[in-house]
């Protein structure tokens, strides 16, 4: 993969749920608070949504995928029908690079995430064993 590639822009390695639902709001040409009156919420209540501080009741997710035309599975998951991602050849430049360096600490995060939890592994077995 190319550092300036958006292949995977949607993707479960790459998007939450709440960049999955902001990307739906925008393709179906909604502001936050248009959507959030649309179904009976506060505004402050899809913005934490979007920004993955809360997740919607399952009546909301469901009346959410209708209105925005998207597939449940695709808000919850990332796959199945959504919101296609965008043409790289489309995007700025200054976006294609803030999204390789997103998608190159995601990365990392993830290496030291695996790496964090073999070391808490070998610090959970050193203080099990009997103190000389």
């Amino acid at each position: 993969m190319t550092t300036d590639s958006t292949d995977g822009w949607y993707s479960d390695e790459s998007a939450t749920f709440g960049d999955r639902l902001a990307a739906a709001r925008e393709a179906a040409g909604m502001n936050q608070k248009d959507l959030a009156k649309r179904i009976g919420v506060k505004t402050s209540t899809m913005r934490s949504w979007e920004d993955d501080l809360a997740e919607p009741r399952a009546n909301k997710l469901s009346m959410l995928s209708g209105m925005l035309g998207v597939s449940l599975r695709w808000l919850l998951t990332g796959q199945g029908d959504g919101v296609e991602p965008p043409d790289p050849a489309e995007l700025p430049e200054a976006t294609s690079a803030i999204l390789a360096e997103m998608r190159i600490l995601r990365t990392q995060a993830d290496r030291m995430a695996e790496r964090l939890g073999i070391l808490e592994k070998r610090l959970r077995e050193t203080l099990k064993e009997p103190m000389l």
